[in-house]
């Protein structure tokens, strides 16, 4: 069984991650398109947390000893998730900049060649 405080301080971390969360969100600091993992990540551990004979089975399931250890597992799964996610999007973003910045190499190249040349140029 986990430890009582084990699980409120667990509780405590899940419900302040949540709140972290959604004042990030409140705030447009964060897109909800990202914010949706750690929502998820954020109720999956407050759930386990909470109820403490679900810990237990998953624990059991996976073979660890003690369940305390199989919720910050859990959190750890869901954060790998999570930077997965993001680096998907990073490489998408890059991938764009890159495709953005040949458009403005082509496009300030063909306003050079469109431009008549002055004598004071050199």
């Amino acid at each position: 069984m986990t430890p009582l405080r084990v699980s409120i301080f667990a509780a405590i971390a899940a419900i302040l991650l949540l709140l972290v969360i959604l004042e990030l969100i409140r705030s447009r600091r964060l897109q909800e398109r990202y914010a949706l993992l750690w929502v998820v990540t954020a109720v999956v551990l407050l759930i386990f947390a909470l109820w403490r004979d679900g810990l237990n089975v998953l624990a059991n399931t996976v073979g660890i000893a003690y369940p305390p250890s199989a919720l910050f597992l859990l959190a750890a799964v869901f954060i790998l998730v999570v930077l997965l996610h993001y680096s998907t999007a990073i490489s998408e973003l890059a991938e764009r900049n890159l495709m953005l910045a040949q458009r403005i190499a082509l496009l300030e190249q063909k306003l050079k060649e469109g431009e008549p040349q002055s004598p004071d140029s050199s």
